[in-house]
C-alpha cells in the first residue's frame, strides 16, 4: 500500500484551509438521517485539523445525480447532524465551486460543507479543469473516504495530485488494519468469504488462496463448490455453470498450501421462510426439494477450532442466510467466536461489506473486532489485491 502521510502527521494549520473528503452518503428517510455512521466517522479527522487550527472545507457526494442538480440529492440537510457531531459551526456552501463555494469559506465558519460534488460531470471524469476548481478552495488536501477510493474521481484521486496530500484519521486506521490483515499479516491467517454468488467474488477468491492459510467459503457459493465436487444440492441457489471455475480454484489453493473449508454437515429446508421447518444432514442426503440454507453445527465447531488457531481473521460475507432465523446460527456462533478471540487479545479480524457489517451487529460481535470497515466496493477490490486509486494516489 505504499507509506503515506497522515493528518495526524501535521503540524500547527492556523490560518491554513484543510479540503476534507469525507463519505457522507448516508442513508436518508423522510429527509432525517437514518443511518449516521459515516458523520460519525469523518468527525475525528474534523476536530483534530480544527485543534490544529485549519478551516475544514467538506467535499462529498450524494447519490448519482449525474451531472444534474437534483434536489433530493443535496447535502443541505446534513448541516444540523454534522453541527451536532462535530461540536463545531457548520456553513454551507450551495455549490462546491466558484462563487458559492468561495463566499461560504469567506463566511469563517470553522467547518464548511459543500454541494455535492456529482452535480457536476467533471467529478466522476476526474476532469483536469474541475480538479484545478476543486484545488482553489484550499491549502492542503486529506482523504477521509476509504469508501470511495476505488474511483480514481476528482476528489479522490485529482485533487491528491494537486495539493499536497494526507490521509484523514478513519482513513488512517483503516490502511493501517487492512495492511496488518493481508499485507504483512501474522499467519496462520484465515479468510472467511460468504455470500450468494461465486460469480460476484471470483477476483477475491482468486487472489486469496494464495495469500491466505485457510480458505473459508460458505453461503450459497459453498453450494457450487460443492456442486463442483459431485454433491447433488438439491433445489440450493448454485451456479452450476462455474463447476470448472470453482474446480480450478480448489487446485490453485492447493498448489499454494491453501486449505479451503467447505461445510461437511448442512442445515436444509424446503422454503425460505423465518422458522421454517428444517433438519440437518450430511452432504449425502440432500433431497431433490431441499434447500441448503446454513452451516451445520458440527462443521462451525470445526470452523472454530480453525480460526481458533490463527493469528489474522479476514471476514466478507455470512456464513448462511443470515438474515433468517435459524439460518443465522453459524455465522452468529462463528462471529461470537473470533469476536471472543479477537477481545483476548489472540486474533486480529477486520471485517467489511454491507452484509457483513449487518451479519456481525445481529451477532452482537461486531464492537469486539479489531476494525470493521464500511467500504463495500473498495473493500472488495482491496480483497481482489487491486491498487485502489484514492489510496495509491497519497503515497
Amino acid at each position: 500500500m505504499g507509506q503515506f502521510q497522515s493528518v495526524e502527521d501535521l503540524g500547527d494549520l492556523s490560518g491554513k484551509r484543510a479540503i476534507v473528503r469525507a463519505d457522507l452518503n448516508v442513508p436518508m428517510q423522510d429527509g432525517q438521517v437514518s443511518d449516521s455512521t459515516r458523520i460519525q466517522a469523518a468527525a475525528a479527522t474534523v476536530k483534530a485539523l480544527n485543534k490544529k487550527g485549519a478551516q475544514i472545507i467538506l467535499l462529498s457526494h450524494f447519490g448519482r445525480p449525474k451531472g444534474e442538480r437534483v434536489p433530493e440529492m443535496s447535502l443541505a440537510p446534513l448541516v444540523g447532524p454534522l453541527k451536532e457531531a462535530f461540536g463545531l459551526d457548520v456553513a454551507f456552501g450551495a455549490d462546491c465551486i466558484g462563487d458559492a463555494a468561495m463566499s461560504a469559506i469567506n463566511s469563517g465558519a470553522p467547518v464548511v460543507l459543500l454541494e455535492n460534488l456529482r452535480y457536476h460531470n467533471g467529478e466522476t471524469e476526474n476532469d483536469p479543469a474541475f480538479v484545478a476548481e476543486l484545488a482553489k478552495l484550499g491549502d492542503l488536501y486529506v482523504n477521509d473516504a476509504f469508501s470511495c477510493s476505488h474511483r480514481a474521481h476528482a476528489s479522490t484521486y485529482g485533487l491528491a495530485k494537486a495539493l499536497p496530500a494526507y490521509a484523514g484519521v478513519t482513513m488512517g486506521m483503516e490502511l493501517s488494519a487492512l495492511q496488518s490483515a493481508l499485507g504483512e499479516p501474522k499467519r496462520p491467517l484465515a479468510a472467511v468469504v460468504g455470500g450468494a454468488k461465486v460469480s460476484s467474488k471470483l477476483d477475491v477468491l482468486t487472489n486469496l488462496v494464495e495469500k491466505v492459510d485457510h480458505l473459508i467459503i460458505g453461503g450459497g457459493m459453498a453450494n457450487t463448490f460443492l456442486a463442483a465436487q459431485g454433491v447433488d444440492v438439491g433445489a440450493s441457489l448454485c451456479e452450476h455453470d462455474l463447476a470448472d471455475t470453482a474446480r480450478a480454484i480448489m487446485n490453485k489453493a492447493s498448489g499454494a498450501g491453501c486449505t479451503i473449508h467447505l461445510p461437511t454437515d448442512i442445515v436444509v429446508a424446503k422454503e425460505f421462510k423465518a422458522g421454517a421447518a428444517n433438519r440437518t444432514v450430511g452432504l449425502k442426503d440432500v433431497a431433490a426439494d431441499d434447500m441448503i440454507l446454513d452451516v451445520g453445527q458440527q462443521s462451525t465447531e470445526d470452523l472454530i477450532k480453525v480460526i481458533s488457531t490463527c493469528n489474522t481473521l479476514i471476514w466478507n460475507g455470512p456464513l448462511g442466510a443470515f438474515e433468517i432465523e435459524p439460518f443465522d446460527r453459524a455465522t452468529v456462533a462463528l462471529a461470537q467466536a473470533a469476536a471472543k478471540l479477537s477481545a483476548e487479545g489472540l486474533l486480529l479480524t477486520v471485517a467489511g461489506g454491507g452484509d457483513t457489517v449487518a451479519a456481525l451487529a445481529h451477532a452482537g460481535a461486531k464492537d469486539s473486532f479489531t476494525h470493521v470497515s464500511t467500504a463495500g466496493g473498495a473493500f472488495l477490490e482491496w480483497m481482489e489485491g487491486k491498487e485502489l486509486p484514492g489510496v495509491s494516489a497519497l503515497s
